[in-house]
């Protein structure tokens, strides 16, 4: 053998030479651990087929290598010596370099050389890298596209911050000037500061937005989880959203699904900006006459200890297009539609939710449909607290018969089967009318109903009204109760005289059915009447520390209505002075702006608590301040400060701390 050859066949899984007169060939080199099964064969076109066969791809890589080693080329290609290489795929040997070299034997004859050796390897890493670049390439276009986004977002929302800062704005200053033009006409000004309070309430709600999203992206918001009840959660909502849904005319229905753990761990202010966030918005895109339902179920959580609550929000308007659902709870985004563009928000909202689900280890989501409406789920697992809500039967209403009557089929389920975990047989209807019906003829039946559960609003006949009929068929013992989900105090009186006896707020919770039954068979003794003092802040003095004027002049006017003596001082070493210069008792609380110069809020109580004089060290101290987050509030304590009040005033909140701060004062005094 070509000593050549000998050398080749070393290193290359297989060798083959061709003759070129002939076509024939002959193996050099056939390795079997290549997997190439080429021996025997006997010219080159069996050659190109056994080739052919070990190929993965049996399309335009075999064609390829069918002519790359064609025996009507072989002399063209000996002719012009040259050598050629190609990369192939072959299923047992992975990637091969197929090598093309020309040889003139001694005898004279030209052949070819056939080399095959192994590539797989740096082939392997080559696709490696390949695939990198082309990942990193997806990675920078997605990057690129998302900074335009962002970018492209950033400006809308100052384009649509600027102007919906000053919508409000304006109608502030505008209306401030009608009421100074006039000042003699009461009802006029009356009006105008109900529109500036109204413009001012918004102004601050887009404020609260963007300064909120900022401390979320910074990662300086922190969840403060403590023991929640969830029906005080659900009735606080529904009162603050009622006047708004209202004031549209919209259907509400809000109920409950297998709650039995009501109190959980959880940040109440955080649970609540979710809800009120994906609740506001379905008031504000909900036309007129339309409808929104809030369902809160209570599922088996994986872990122990812990139950997995759901939260569903669905509402009848506009709906939001598929585009826009993928960018719905990025900041700054709203969807640019005309029915949209006129209803104010800062395009956070859905950006803080999000934030603060993924903050809570939640999840949310949102189906909808344009013209047909919209609903968000949100899914948290929440820590129990204790015990789940007695589900023992009340002795006294066992087996009892009772009905419910309430046009919203999940209320109506709901309550049914509250009824039977407490013992009673629980029916229920749709129909004001059946109801009555009903009631009738469990009468003749003799299987009188013993307690009723109607609904103040249904479409066929106002529950007033059911319980009038019903009470002409019934008589007065039996207890009838009026569920809702509004405000029930405009129609007491009536409702008492047409002969309820009890109201409940939707959604109803076990405990809450529980205590209403049970109550006419409980001992209740009556709790001492409390009168208020109406003369508790005479001769009260307070020493206001505030650098501004404006917020001195405010606060100063506001406190002195109410009795109180005011001294000011511009800043917290000026305060420090005063509290210094005047015996112990003088003042009876301080309270102190955060950002003074000299001395800020926080080092003025500080320098207090470490006064000689324990009189004056004790005083109460409250700060009031436009740093209104919790870890303000941290702080404020940290300072050893008595109570935390953020700007702008409110003046029921501030005048309930003054009177806690002082009274606790006045006791250790």
């Amino acid at each position: 053998m070509n000593p050549y050859l000998t050398a080749l066949s070393k290193i290359y899984l297989m060798i083959v030479k061709i003759d070129i007169s002939n076509g024939d060939c002959m193996v050099i080199k056939d390795d079997p651990k290549s997997g190439f099964i080429v021996s025997g064969v006997t010219n080159a076109q069996t050659f190109s087929d056994v080739l052919v066969d070990n190929l993965v791809s049996q399309a335009d890589d075999a064609e390829t290598l069918r002519s790359f080693i064609d025996h009507k080329t072989l002399e063209e290609r000996i002719g012009n010596k040259t050598h050629l290489f190609g990369d192939f795929q072959f299923k047992s040997s992975g990637w091969c370099r197929i090598g093309l070299v020309p040889e003139h034997t001694d005898d004279g004859s030209d052949c070819l050389l056939v080399i095959a050796f192994d590539i797989d390897e740096e082939k392997q890493t080559e696709i490696k890298k390949q695939k990198e670049i082309e990942r990193n390439n997806v990675a920078l276009h997605e990057a690129l596209m998302a900074a335009n986004h962002a970018s492209q977002a950033k400006t809308t929302f100052l384009n649509s911050m600027s102007h919906d800062i000053r919508t409000p704005m304006n109608a502030i200053i505008g209306f401030t000037s009608l009421a100074a033009a006039h000042i003699d006409s009461r009802d006029a000004v009356e009006e105008y500061l109900k529109k500036i309070t109204v413009s001012s309430n918004h102004l601050l709600s887009l404020i609260n937005d963007v300064l909120d999203m900022s401390r979320i992206e910074s990662g300086r918001t922190k969840l403060e989880e403590t023991e929640v009840s969830l029906p005080e959660v659900l009735h606080d909502l529904r009162s603050i959203v009622l006047s708004n849904i209202q004031a549209k005319q919209l259907d509400f229905y809000i109920d409950i699904q297998d709650v039995v753990n009501e109190s959980v761990i959880v940040d109440k202010l955080r649970l609540n900006q979710i809800l009120l966030n994906i609740l506001g918005n379905a008031i504000k895109f909900t036309p007129v006459g339309g409808t929104i339902t809030m369902r809160v179920i209570e599922n088996p959580s994986p872990r122990p200890d812990y139950a997995e609550y759901e939260f569903r929000i669905k509402d009848t308007g506009i709906g939001i297009s598929p585009e826009y659902q993928r960018h719905i709870f990025e900041p700054f985004s709203r969807e640019e539609t005309s029915t949209v563009s006129g209803i104010q928000g800062s395009g956070l909202g859905m950006a803080i939710t999000k934030n603060i689900v993924d903050m809570m280890n939640g999840a949310i989501a949102v189906s909808s449909e344009l013209g047909k409406g919209t609903e968000f789920t949100v899914i948290l697992d929440l820590k129990k607290t204790g015990s789940p809500v007695s589900q023992e039967v009340i002795p006294e209403l066992q087996d009892m018969h009772a009905l419910v009557a309430d046009d919203d089929f999940n209320t109506c389920s709901s309550v049914s089967k509250m009824l039977s975990t407490i013992g009673m047989r629980a029916e229920w209807t749709t129909s004001g009318k059946e109801a009555v019906l009903r009631a009738c003829y469990a009468k003749e039946e003799g299987d009188e109903f013993r307690a009723y559960i109607i609904d103040w609003l249904m479409p066929d006949m106002n529950g007033i009204e059911v319980v009038r009929r019903i009470r002409k068929v019934i008589g007065k013992d039996t207890p009838i109760i009026i569920l809702t989900a509004y405000d029930w105090t405009a129609i007491e009186e009536e409702a008492r005289e047409a002969g309820v006896t009890g109201f409940c707020s939707k959604p109803l919770f076990l405990s809450e059915l529980r205590d209403v039954l049970s109550r006419p068979f409980r001992k209740v003794e009556e709790a001492p009447k409390v009168e208020v003092d109406m003369t508790e802040f005479e001769g009260c003095r307070i020493l206001l520390a505030e650098d501004n004027p404006l917020n001195q002049e405010l606060a100063a006017t506001i406190l002195s209505e109410y009795g109180f003596k005011i001294d000011i001082a511009n800043d917290g070493m000026q305060a420090l002075e005063q509290m210094t210069n005047h015996e112990a008792g003088y003042y009876d609380v301080l309270i102190t702006d955060i950002q003074m110069p000299v001395m800020n809020g926080y080092n003025l109580s500080r320098n207090v608590r470490v006064l000689a004089d324990k009189g004056k060290a004790n005083i109460p101290i409250l700060a009031l301040t436009a740093n209104a987050f919790e870890e303000d509030r941290q702080l404020a304590h940290a300072a050893q400060m008595d109570g935390h009040l953020s700007k702008p005033i409110d003046v029921q909140e501030m005048l309930s701390e003054i009177r806690r701060v002082i009274g606790t004062y006045r006791k250790t005094r």
